[in-house]
């Protein structure tokens, strides 16, 4: 028979067994899962958005809690992923160059993920047109090639609307091989990204172009979907910690191709023409 003072004492420890069990799927609930893109092989400088995300996210953790990053598994088109955030489906963030359309659409984190790196573009070209784009020397003649970009990018309304022509592909792996066949003549790259795709592609036939450079405004931003405000908030507030303790900064000069870009902004060593942004 059991005495009262061994019930009391079994009752408690079922008590505590059963409070251990809520604390830990409570735990587990409260866990923030981020799913974003995939990193496509020839867009290796994108692991940065996922660092940056990663260290906005962990300058909150102690004040917001525990989180997971994690990549969604298959490569959708650009447009895909921005419908899936937009229905908030296998996504709940990307990243992108802002126009008036994705603010009207979606949640902007307005922090600059690059800086002012995103607005600036040299050209991936083919080894044997150098000589073609040497003789370039006002915007008129650069009109007579033809640019390659993404079907939806914020990059392609900014060319367009400068009377520039551009050939679009829907994913961004094609470019390189469209690049190649020779179905357009120029390929504009951002200066954070333009140093390692060369390497990747230059036995195929494919290097930096030397003498010209665009100009034009395009921040780059987070953007998560409209009803989501506590992640846009906790994000925001993380990234503006980062600033100001200096992490934001290490993170992103530990880049070697974000130091270079801005070594070849300072060197002025460029033709740059400055674009007018799409309305």
């Amino acid at each position: 028979m059991l005495t009262n003072l061994q019930r009391l004492a079994r009752l408690a420890g079922a008590f505590l067994l059963y409070a251990s069990l809520l604390t830990a799927n409570s735990s587990h609930a409260d866990v923030l899962n981020v799913t974003i893109p995939p990193i496509e092989q020839s867009a290796q400088t994108s692991i940065y958005y996922s660092k940056v995300l990663q260290l906005a996210l962990s300058k909150t953790e102690a004040t917001d809690g525990p989180f997971q990053i994690i990549q969604y598994p298959n490569l959708l088109t650009k447009a895909r992923f921005e419908a899936e955030l937009k229905r908030q489906g296998v996504v709940n963030l990307i990243w992108s160059t802002t126009n008036k359309n994705m603010e009207a659409t979606f949640l902007p984190i307005r922090v600059s993920l690059l800086k002012d790196l995103n607005s600036y573009r040299i050209f991936l070209i083919r080894n044997e047109d150098q000589e073609k784009f040497n003789k370039v020397k006002k915007l008129d003649d650069l009109r007579n090639f033809k640019a390659g970009q993404g079907s939806h990018w914020t990059d392609t309304d900014i060319l367009l609307a400068n009377d520039l022509p551009v050939v679009t592909s829907p994913l961004f792996e094609p470019l390189f091989n469209m690049l190649i066949g020779k179905r357009f003549d120029y390929f504009p790259r951002g200066l954070d990204e333009v140093w390692s795709e060369e390497k990747l592609f230059s036995e195929k036939g494919i290097s930096i172009e030397q003498h010209l450079m665009l100009k034009y405004s395009a921040a780059k931003y987070f953007f998560v979907n409209k009803r989501n405000k506590a992640l846009a908030d906790r994000i925001e507030r993380g990234l503006k910690i980062a600033i100001a303790d200096g992490s934001f900064d290490a993170l992103f000069y530990s880049i070697p191709g974000y130091r270079r870009g801005y070594e070849e902004i300072a060197s002025k060593k460029r033709l740059v023409f400055k674009l007018k942004t799409a309305r």
